[in-house]
Order: structure tokens, then C-alpha cells, then sequence
């Protein structure tokens, strides 16, 4: 009997294993091939522009670029982006998902356009931020500025990484609600109605009973945005093109310069795996946080 339950299970765990290999082969080979591809140029001397300088660089790749400033101010750069969208839609994200929990006419058309900017194409959204918001001349915000007699600002060239802050965080803002107002759909109506019975404020309510149910769900809203945030190009590309010099150069387009205006394939790669370890980093703090939060 032991032997025929033993069988059945070895048989039933191959059957198992053949229908999930040709999918976890093809996971693999799709993560795999480019990884060790980059790992490998990132070792060669590769430039598109000298193709009779090859063979194998070592470490000197990663050599210069270490002791590149423009690695660690597109370091900065990622760093200061990632932080100031993560707190503007959090917070920002916190607070829609509080308003729009409450009763009031046109709630449910109020929601659907406060979530649509999530669904524009980042190109497109930084093309209308460009020219029709932050425009020096024709802009929104430049025709407010002087209906109060203020000067126009050119936004761009002023306050490059504070531009692309604002366009990144508004595509992002609407994601952070979403998650939010589907996790105050739980909160329990009852809990809030015995706090306003014992004398506590919306204030009260708001940090004791909301914030402490939002945890998770702001826990798991941080943890997707960084892993995008990290490699936001588009709007970088269509309003700055990492300039002013590199005010706005990320990590992400500093090795698109690196790889396809500079041709350096080589420099490219190695600041493609520096990108790979500051991704897992990331990745192992957030997953670490979640779980946390979600034992608690």
C-alpha cells in the first residue's frame, strides 16, 4: 500500500514537472540569456564606434564608471526622483482616498477622472505637461502665473527635476488611490462609528483607526512604484533629455547615453548590472518590509 502511494506520488509529481517545464524554461531562458548577455559585455572592451578595439576588459568598465561623477549624480538624481514621487502619491494618495470614501454628489464620476491619468501613456503625458502646462510662453501654469502678476516660469530650465517630479507623480498619484480607496472599502464602518460615539475627532479617526488599516496597502503601493520609479525614461527623454547637463539624468538614461549615443556597449552593460544590484537591493528591503507588515 505504501509502495503504491509512494508511486502514485512520484508519478503524479513527473506529470507535475512536464507541464511546468516548457514555462519555467522559457521564464528562465527570457531572464537568463539577456543577464548573462550583459554580464558579458560588461567585461569587454565593446565600442560601436572603434570596432577594432575588443577583447576582454576585466574590471575596467566598472572601473570607469565607478569614478565617473556622472554614475553618482544620476544616482542622486534616481534617489531624489523615486523619494519625492513616493511621498507626494502616498501621502497625496491618502488623503483622495479618505475624500473620495466620503458621501457627495458625483462621487463616482469624481473617482473615474481622478484615476484616468494613470492610464495615459507616459510619453503623451510628458508631451502635454511640456507644451500645454509647463510651457513658458503658452503654458497653464505660465498663464496663471501672470493673471496674479507674477513672471512665467520656464519650468524646465528653472526647476528641471522639480518638472519631472510634478509629471511623474501625476501619472503615479491615481495608482496610490486606487490601492488605497480599495483598501478602505474594508475598514469597518462599525469601529469608525464607536470612535465618533467616544468623542474622537476626524483627526483622531483619521491617524488611529484609517492610517493603522491603510498600512498594508501603502506598504504594497511603495513597493510596485519604487520598482517602476527606478527606470522612468519617457519623460525624461521627451522633456529634458537629461539636462540641464545632467540635472535630470537618471540611472536609466544615463546608460541609454552610455549605449546608443555614446555606442559604448561595454560602459552600457556594466551600468546596466550596477542598475540590476541597486533594483535587487531595493527589492529585498520592500519585500522584507511587506512581509513584516503583513505578520503584524
Amino acid at each position: 500500500m505504501n509502495k503504491t502511494r509512494a508511486s502514485g506520488r512520484t508519478v503524479g509529481g513527473f506529470r507535475t514537472l512536464s507541464l511546468q517545464a516548457p514555462a519555467v524554461t522559457l521564464l528562465l531562458l527570457w531572464m537568463l540569456v539577456p543577464l548573462g548577455m550583459t554580464l558579458w559585455f560588461s567585461l569587454q572592451r565593446y565600442n560601436l564606434l572603434m570596432p577594432g578595439m575588443t577583447g576582454f576588459a576585466g574590471l575596467e568598465n566598472y572601473e570607469y564608471l565607478l569614478t565617473d561623477p556622472a554614475l553618482w549624480k544620476s544616482m542622486g538624481n534616481t534617489l531624489l526622483l523615486v523619494g519625492w514621487v513616493l511621498v507626494i502619491t502616498v501621502v497625496g494618495g491618502t488623503l483622495l482616498a479618505v475624500l473620495f470614501q466620503q458621501e457627495f454628489p458625483g462621487r463616482g464620476v469624481a473617482r473615474v477622472l481622478a484615476i484616468s491619468p494613470f492610464f495615459v501613456m507616459p510619453t503623451v503625458s510628458a508631451l502635454v505637461w511640456k507644451n500645454m502646462m509647463m510651457h513658458p510662453s503658452n503654458g497653464v501654469l505660465a498663464w496663471l502665473a501672470e493673471s496674479i502678476g507674477l513672471p512665467a516660469l520656464d519650468w524646465f530650465s528653472s526647476l528641471p527635476l522639480t518638472s519631472i517630479v510634478i509629471i511623474v507623480a501625476w501619472q503615479w498619484l491615481p495608482f496610490a488611490l486606487l490601492i488605497l480607496l480599495t483598501a478602505m472599502q474594508s475598514l469597518d464602518d462599525d469601529q469608525v462609528e464607536a470612535a465618533r460615539m467616544d468623542g474622537a475627532g476626524p483627526v483622531a479617526i483619521f491617524f488611529f483607526i484609517t492610517l493603522p488599516h491603510l498600512k498594508r496597502a501603502i506598504s504594497v503601493v511603495i513597493m510596485i512604484e519604487m520598482i517602476f520609479l527606478l527606470t522612468v525614461f519617457a519623460e525624461i527623454f521627451v522633456t529634458t533629455s537629461g539636462g540641464p547637463g545632467l540635472a535630470t539624468t537618471n540611472l536609466a538614461y544615463l546608460i541609454y547615453i552610455r549605449a546608443l549615443l555614446d555606442f559604448d556597449v561595454g560602459t552600457a552593460s556594466a551600468g546596466g548590472v550596477i542598475a540590476i544590484i541597486l533594483a535587487n537591493i531595493v527589492a529585498i528591503f520592500l519585500v522584507r518590509m511587506v512581509a513584516k507588515n503583513l505578520e503584524s
